[in-house]
C-alpha cells in the first residue's frame, strides 16, 4: 500500500526470488488512501484463490488501517509470514507445531544451525521484543533448549546481560547499539537490524548498519552476520520455504 520506497524494494526482492525458484507471484498494489474494507476484499480474494498458497501483506500499513484486523483476515493455511496469532500461539506452546514460523526468526535459527552453532544448553539473549522478530526468536531458541533472556527498552544495564550470552540476536532497531565490549568472547551474533546512517560518500547519502557495531564485534565474536547481506536474504528464503510448505499442505503431501 502506498509508495514507500523501502516496501517497494522489499517487494521487488521477493518477486525476484520467486522468479528464480519457479514460484509464481501475484501482486496487488493499492494507494495510501484505500479503505480497510477494500484491503480486506483483496485479502479475501487471495484467500479464495486455490492457485495461491501464501499471502503476504507488506508492512507497515497506513495509519488508518488496523494492522491486526488485516493480518487476522489471512487464512491460516496461507499465513506464510507466520504473523497469525494461531501460528504465534502454537510456537509458544510445548507440544504444538505452528503451520508457519515467522520468516526472520526462522532464518536466524537456520543461520545458527547451518553454521554449527550449538544452541541446546547455551545462554541466548534477544535484544528487542517485537511480535515480528524478538518474541518469536526467543520462543524458537527456547524450543531448541537454550536459556533465553529478552533485553528491551526498560531493561536495566543491558550490556551486563548481553555480555553473558553465548548467542545474541539483535533486533532492537537502533544503529550500532551493541558495542564490542557488550559481547562475550567467542559468542555468535545474528544482527537483524537494518538502520540508515548518514554517509556523504554514498550516492544515496546514507549507508545501512546493523544493531551491532560490526567492526568492534567481529574482533570478539566467533560468528557474526553482516548488514546488509546477512539476515535479509535468509528472511526471503524462509518466505519461499514457507510458501512451498503451503503448496505441499494444500496438495496433501505434507
Amino acid at each position: 500500500m502506498g509508495a514507500r520506497g523501502d516496501s517497494e524494494t522489499y517487494v521487488r526482492s521477493k518477486m525476484k526470488a520467486c522468479e528464480e525458484v519457479g514460484i509464481q507471484s501475484f501482486q496487488s498494489y493499492l494507494p495510501d488512501d484505500v479503505s480497510q474494507a477494500e484491503l480486506l476484499a483483496v485479502v479475501a480474494g487471495f484467500n479464495a484463490d486455490p492457485a495461491v498458497h501464501g499471502i503476504l501483506v507488506q508492512l507497515p500499513l497506513p495509519k488508518h488501517i488496523d494492522e491486526t484486523t488485516i493480518l487476522d483476515a489471512i487464512d491460516l493455511p496461507k499465513d506464510v509470514d507466520g504473523f497469525h496469532p494461531a501460528n504465534i500461539g502454537a510456537a509458544a506452546m510445548r507440544g504444538r507445531t505452528p503451520l508457519f514460523v515467522s520468516c526472520t526468526p526462522k532464518g536466524c535459527i537456520e543461520l545458527l544451525v547451518r553454521s554449527g552453532v550449538e544452541i541446546a544448553g547455551k545462554r541466548a539473549v534477544v535484544v528487542g521484543r517485537s511480535n515480528i522478530v524478538g518474541l518469536p526468536a526467543a520462543m524458537l531458541l527456547m524450543a531448541k533448549d537454550a536459556t533465553v533472556t529478552i533485553v528491551h527498552s526498560r531493561t536495566a544495564d543491558p550490556a551486563s546481560i548481553v555480555r553473558q550470552a553465548d548467542i545474541v540476536i539483535a533486533a532492537a532497531g537502533q544503529a550500532e547499539m551493541i558495542k564490542g565490549d557488550w559481547l562475550k568472547p567467542g559468542c555468535a551474533v545474528v544482527d537483524v537490524g537494518t538502520n540508515p546512517v548518514p554517509d556523504p560518500t554514498k550516492k544515496r547519502g546514507y549507508r545501512l548498519v546493523g544493531d551491532v557495531a560490526f567492526d568492534e564485534a567481529m574482533k570478539v565474536a566467533d560468528y557474526i552476520t553482516p548488514v546488509p547481506g546477512g539476515v535479509g536474504p535468509m528472511t526471503i528464503t524462509m518466505l519461499l520455504a514457507n510458501t512451498l510448505d503451503g503448496a505441499k499442505r494444500a496438495a496433501g503431501v505434507l
